[in-house]
């Protein structure tokens, strides 16, 4: 028996036909219902039989984002030790999911209505109050919004994972470029 048919004899595991849709998609935003198949490495009858069609691809990926955006946020620990401590963790922690997340981000359909998936609030009000919380023990800028130093974070690491994609960042250099852009930002500094 060949390699190529084991696949499609396994029963298709839903969370990596998302996550290879979410490889290609970060890729080539644009991409068909079978290039994503084809990513996947199913037909694409399988994808449809999961999928109804992109709108329902994009809000189980959208589904799979928030999960997983979540899980890193409680694996970091966000309330524990120096704010910029937790941002740090927090960077390391949701990298897995950096691609996915760049995709997410750019993709209108998520955020175009009244009916946004709640989630996502949830997701920036904690990412606020991290940021709050490093405002008030003096650890970050006040002049910076917490809602502008979320959405600061969100495209950094979007632009982390496309950077990572296509091999203009090492991928262990991901969390250390994004944090010390994030917190200590692109003026050059003397050392005392």
């Amino acid at each position: 028996m060949s390699h190529m048919g084991y696949r499609s004899l396994m029963a298709v595991d839903r969370d990596q036909v998302l996550r290879d849709a979410a490889s290609l998609l970060t890729r080539k935003a644009t991409a068909t219902m079978d290039e994503v198949a084809r990513a996947a490495g199913i037909s694409r009858a399988t994808l449809h039989r999961h999928f109804a069609g992109r709108d329902a691809l994009v809000l189980a990926l959208e589904a799979l984002g928030i999960a997983e955006c979540e899980a890193a946020l409680n694996a970091a620990r966000l309330d524990d030790g120096a704010a910029t401590d937790a941002v740090r963790r927090l960077v390391r922690e949701i990298e897995p999911a950096a691609g996915l997340i760049a995709f997410l981000y750019t993709e209108n359909q998520l955020f175009e209505g009244e009916e946004q998936n709640e989630g996502w609030a949830r997701i920036d009000a904690a990412l606020a109050e991290l940021f709050r919380r490093g405002q008030e023990s003096g650890e970050f800028r006040i002049d910076l919004t917490p809602a502008w130093l979320t959405e600061a974070l969100y495209g950094l690491i979007g632009a982390g994972a496309w950077a990572v994609t296509e091999g203009r960042v090492a991928r262990n250099d991901f969390t250390h470029m994004i944090v010390e852009l994030l917190l200590g930002g692109a003026v050059r500094r003397e050392e005392p």
